[in-house]
């Protein structure tokens, strides 16, 4: 059970804050910088769930990865200790995401190119949360054998699942990559 009764503690106003062991690190390190871009990508996608052309049916998918990315958070934060249990994603977890990416792409027409970011505002949104996800990816993978390798895949598949729900934001007419249709123009 979280208790919060008191949100300020002063405890990181010398740049130093507690990992989930209580230990002390740098805001700088490895593993803060990871949960950080977890915690910025979750508020983004508390942005596309205030849009008004998100697509009904994205809304519980997207409101039940907001709680997991707590999970992960909380996750990338606690070190491994033999003698406690931590909360850890889960491999079903992970499975849940790769249901929705079948079950979404099954309803969209294969890509001719590669898509531009846009489209409709749901679909921009999506995408800037699809881009803080793979940054966080990039991050949980830097820490090395710090972070559990779920936490990799989960984030590998959940940046998959939000290019997939950005493309069906679109309603089939997301904008496509044309190259090189600028350069002698």
């Amino acid at each position: 059970m979280v208790r919060l009764t008191r949100i300020y503690t002063r405890l990181g106003d010398g740049g130093e804050t507690h990992l989930g062991d209580m230990s002390r690190v740098a805001k700088t390190h490895p593993r803060i910088e990871a949960y950080g871009t977890v915690d910025e990508l979750n508020s983004h996608l508390g942005v596309v769930l205030t849009l008004a052309d998100l697509p009904a049916a994205q809304r519980p998918w997207l409101e039940r990865i907001q709680n997991d990315l707590f999970d992960v958070g909380a996750d990338i934060a606690a070190p491994e200790d033999p003698g406690r249990e931590r909360l850890r994603v889960l491999p079903a977890q992970t499975e849940w995401l790769e249901q929705r990416c079948d079950e979404a792409n099954a309803a969209l027409e294969p890509l001719r190119s590669f898509v531009l970011p846009g489209g409709t505002p749901a679909a921009a949104h999506l995408h800037v949360a699809r881009t803080v996800c793979r940054r966080a990816e990039r991050l949980a993978v830097a820490c090395g054998e710090e972070v559990s390798p779920e936490v990799v895949r989960y984030l590998n598949r959940l940046s998959d699942l939000l290019f997939i729900l950005a493309r069906a934001a679109c309603g089939g007419g997301e904008p496509l990559w044309d190259p090189g249709r600028f350069r002698n123009a």
